[in-house]
């Protein structure tokens, strides 16, 4: 939070030094490529700015890069601000770097993940058809139950009721 309070406070103190008005650093962003609104702008220039909150990616780094122009190395810079300045390009080039990277993890994870939800939803219908099929075997084998036990029950009955089963127990 304090670093953030820093560097607005140093932003306002480059903004005073190079007399720039909010159009003009805007139009500074603008031709770096990037985009701040200008509202933001001037809540990032106002007074009451340390109490706000800032995204670092999305505006600060943008009024930065216009601002301190780290991508050239003046003439009259010190041997200090020079060295500063090409250890900021080498961070500059380096999160970029990174990102890319990242980037190119997201979509390799999201195709990863396609090809998987893809597998898992192969093996899903699979195994839902394989349930399908041994339902219909598990009905079968009861319905074959039933007419078995009814078979049984009926040559039972017949047994039961035959008059020579009478005969045999005299």
């Amino acid at each position: 939070m304090t670093d953030t309070k820093q560097l607005l406070r140093q932003l306002k103190e480059v903004k005073q030094a190079k007399n720039l008005s909010l159009d003009q650093i805007l139009k500074m962003i603008e031709d770096n490529g990037e985009y701040v609104s200008k509202a933001t702008l001037s809540r990032v220039f106002s007074d009451n700015a340390d109490d706000m909150d800032f995204r670092y990616d999305t505006t600060l780094r943008p009024i930065c890069d216009a601002l301190l122009d780290i991508d050239n190395l003046e003439v009259d810079d010190s041997a200090d601000v020079k060295a500063y300045k090409a250890i900021l390009k080498l961070k500059k080039d380096i999160i970029l770097e990174m990102k890319d990277e990242i980037d190119a993890e997201k979509v390799n994870y999201a195709e990863k993940l396609e090809e998987e939800t893809a597998s898992f939803q192969r093996s899903i219908a699979f195994m839902s058809n394989q349930i399908t099929l041994k339902d219909q075997r598990i009905d079968a084998l009861m319905s074959m139950n039933t007419e078995l036990m009814q078979t049984n029950n009926r040559l039972l009955t017949q047994i039961m009721n035959c008059p020579l089963r009478n005969n045999e127990e005299k």
